[in-house]
């Protein structure tokens, strides 16, 4: 009714071509955290997927919950979940990678043309446009992640939204106290997507998403494209401190804002 179209996801409904070896179910604990989670994204003002609805499944699922060997039986359930669209990183990179870049350039084209509207199909430079508006819009993700504590805990390329909105709630959580290696992913014994860590993860993510689009792009344009990525801690920064900044009362601009933000992150970190 608003003119807008919304994809379809079901979560936890069974083996599909993309499951590999898994058996494409979910269970009932971890499907009620995303329902309740992408809401409360959303109502904190930040891009998300939504949760539409949830049903319990009569099917059993057997999970090792913690990864220590004790697989246990769980009931299963399936969440109905909606974004304006699923395309991820990894869906560029992965036809980039096969050599498939006729259907790249069809699938590019046809992602700016549903969802990036500012950007003029006939611009010889729309890849160009298109990939400063991901490094962009991915920093100020990240920041605003990181505003509310949030930490994503499988940062893989695939897990990261072309239309930079927070998707694939699998491993996840909120610090109660400042930590920067907070991990909410207990297979994740090497840290690598720890909360510390969110925006180089991003930085990596981006810099696959520029190899992925560089056969798509002439020499001038990937040096362009070069300098857009260096770019992406610039604007990181200037949003991470924006948000602290809001959350203070701070107005205007000094020179110790800076420090009292992280002053008062690592007297946090001592509490």
């Amino acid at each position: 009714r608003h003119g807008e179209r919304w994809e379809l996801q079901l979560k936890g409904s069974g083996k599909t071509p993309y499951s590999r070896s898994g058996d494409g179910r979910a269970v009932l604990r971890s499907s009620v955290r995303e329902f309740l989670c992408s809401e409360a994204m959303h109502y904190l003002g930040i891009p998300t997927s939504r949760a539409a609805s949830l049903v319990v499944s009569d099917d059993d699922v057997w999970r090792d919950q913690f990864y220590n060997g004790n697989v246990t039986k769980e009931r299963g359930a399936i969440v109905l979940r909606l974004a304006k669209s699923w395309f991820r990183i990894g869906s560029l990179e992965i036809l980039a990678h096969s050599g498939e870049l006729d259907l790249q350039r069809k699938l590019l084209d046809f992602i700016i043309q549903e969802h990036f509207p500012s950007i003029a199909m006939n611009d010889s430079n729309r890849y160009l446009e298109f990939f400063s508006t991901v490094v962009l819009e991915t920093a100020n993700l990240i920041a605003l992640w990181m505003s509310v504590g949030f930490a994503h805990g499988v940062c893989n390329t695939d897990n990261f939204s072309l239309l930079s909105i927070t998707i694939d709630y699998g491993p996840f959580g909120f610090m109660d106290s400042y930590d920067p290696n907070f991990v909410p992913n207990t297979s994740d014994d090497e840290g690598r997507y720890k909360i510390g860590n969110q925006a180089n993860v991003g930085m990596f993510n981006l810099n696959k998403l520029l190899q992925a689009l560089k056969p798509l792009l002439d020499p001038r344009q990937k040096q362009l494209a070069s300098q857009i990525l260096e770019e992406y801690g610039k604007h990181y920064y200037f949003r991470f401190t924006e948000l602290f900044k809001g959350k203070l009362g701070l107005l205007g601009e000094d020179e110790n804002d800076n420090y009292l933000i992280a002053f008062l992150l690592k007297v946090s970190l001592l509490f």
